[in-house]
């Protein structure tokens, strides 16, 4: 349950992020719940990785180095999703920073509202 609530977490972000910001988007409405799923797998698999090869970078600014990761990961998300028709492509480097900025408020917006059903409680009635 919890991963399908992030799943949809993901998905809801990416929509706001890319018509906010009106980014050149390629398929309908189910396209961007395989987005959120590629966005997830991205974030599960690489941005580890890319962490611990930056950490230096991130120590140096401060923790500042995160929001270009969070930049990358927004942008590969977009390019992993082409091949099956559903990906996005940004203009440059400021939309692709402003939509992994919006993805983030919005997933901890969200987060935040559900984060009984993500750490796995039950709300009991009395």
């Amino acid at each position: 349950m919890r991963f399908i609530l992030r799943w949809t977490i993901n998905a809801v972000a990416l929509f706001a992020a890319i018509t906010i910001l009106k980014i050149d988007y390629q398929g309908g409405l189910i396209g961007f719940v395989w987005l959120g799923l590629i966005f997830g797998l991205v974030n599960a698999v690489l941005r580890p990785v890319i962490k611990v090869l930056s950490c230096p970078l991130i120590i140096l600014t401060l923790g500042l180095f995160t929001l270009i990761i969070n930049t990358l990961m927004f942008y590969l998300a977009g390019i992993l999703g082409q091949p099956f028709g559903i990906g996005f492509s940004v203009t440059g480097f400021w939309q692709a920073f402003l939509g992994a900025l919006i993805v983030s408020a919005i997933s901890i917006v969200l987060s935040l509202i559900l984060r009984d059903e993500l750490k796995g409680r039950r709300r009991h009635k009395k």
